[in-house]
């Protein structure tokens, strides 16, 4: 449920994000700010869905998948395809939210 929780807030807050983007950096319509906030209120409700005794550890392995998500965001939406660099630090990210999912706590 995590995952899927993860997967989601990360689509929610890019495609929100985007919304501010494009209003802000590509001259759209200020329409497009309602669903990039409908978007963002979702992102952060999709987070509490995280099973996790604290927040902060929820957000910190979130970090690793959103900027993988992110990196999909480049390929898929905005047609730049990810080279190496991109893929290697995606790859490292994982590794590291892989730890802080999947590490032994202690108490």
């Amino acid at each position: 449920m995590s995952l899927l929780a993860y997967a989601g807030a990360a689509l929610a807050e890019i495609a929100g994000c985007f919304a501010f983007w494009a209003w802000l950096r590509l001259d759209r319509s200020p329409y497009w700010l309602l669903p990039g906030m409908v978007s963002l209120a979702l992102f952060a409700y999709l987070l509490t869905l995280v099973e996790s005794e604290a927040a902060g550890r929820a957000y910190a392995a979130y970090g690793g998948i959103y900027i993988v998500a992110a990196i999909l965001w480049l390929w898929g939406f905005e047609g730049h395809r990810p080279d190496r660099w991109d893929l290697a630090g995606g790859a490292i990210c994982l590794l590291g939210t892989s730890i802080i999912i999947f590490g032994p706590r202690s108490g």
